[in-house]
């Protein structure tokens, strides 16, 4: 299948005020999006969903009948929509909030009000999301990469297992946190892993400590998934650790892409 553009997207926006609602739709005809179907509720959500779905939906938090988490953990656990890429529109900031919806697989987060270049970027993601497009590697075949997935959240793997797929990787094992990890680790080789940093259990700092200085396992990339800032000290003892690349929530396939052709490469 050929890939998509912005311009072929047909998009599901849902706003409960008529006057955003206005604005986000025309800003995204300025970036030339196809088609847009524009609704102020859950449940006018849900019918547009189970009629004829929608390439993306671009949705706000709060609505009188309920908050964007339900729609997009409901689009998330239907096999028929689960890769229909979620970007939320909001002047929410604390980050409690975020977070379950970073856990839940949204694709993008703009905030309130937001740049046209913001919303190009959040566009771009989307479709890179929707378009499958295989690493091309010299030392590796893609399809037999082996990686180790750990995350505490089954939505969030889901996420990530779709964009890693997406790039040709087939050979992926979950965990759910680090000590189960371990067991993995142990009982078979890998040739990246990709984990969470918040976890029960064992956390994502842990895991790396052990895979780095374990003589087994040292050589292996490790990729880190945070929400954490890039600069906070959290994140500072984490890159000590030897942890090859930190990745943010939402995980991006371009990003993505450039970490594992650079990782796999050397």
């Amino acid at each position: 299948m050929d890939n998509i553009s912005i311009a072929d997207l047909n998009i599901l926006l849902i706003e409960p005020s008529d006057t955003q609602r206005k604005i986000i739709t025309s800003l995204l005809i300025k970036e030339n999006v196809g088609e847009i179907d524009s609704v102020s509720s859950l449940s006018e959500a849900k019918t547009v969903m189970k009629t004829h779905g929608a390439d993306l939906v671009v949705s706000a938090m709060y609505f009188a009948d309920g908050t964007a988490l339900e729609l997009l953990k409901e689009i998330k656990d239907n096999p028929e929509t689960a890769s229909t890429p979620f970007m939320l529109v909001s002047s929410e900031n604390r980050m409690a909030k975020l977070e379950e919806y970073k856990q839940a697989g949204v694709a993008a987060l703009l905030p309130k009000p937001f740049e046209p270049l913001h919303l190009r970027r959040a566009l771009s993601a989307s479709v890179d999301l929707i378009n499958s497009d295989e690493l091309d590697l010299e030392l590796f075949d893609i399809h037999e990469v082996r990686v180790l997935l750990v995350d505490d959240s089954r939505l969030a793997r889901n996420h990530i297992r779709r964009v890693l797929e997406g790039m040709g990787l087939k050979k992926i094992k979950e965990a759910e946190n680090g000590a189960e990890a371990l067991t993995y680790l142990k009982d078979q080789p890998f040739d990246l892993v990709v984990t969470d940093y918040n976890m029960p259990e064992m956390d994502g700092r842990e895991l790396s400590e052990y895979i780095r200085f374990g003589p087994e396992t040292a050589h292996i990339p490790i990729i880190m998934v945070t929400s954490e800032a890039q600069d906070s000290a959290h994140m500072s003892n984490i890159q000590q650790t030897g942890v090859n690349a930190l990745c943010d929530k939402p995980f991006e396939a371009s990003e993505v892409r450039k970490m594992l052709a650079a990782l796999l490469s050397e």
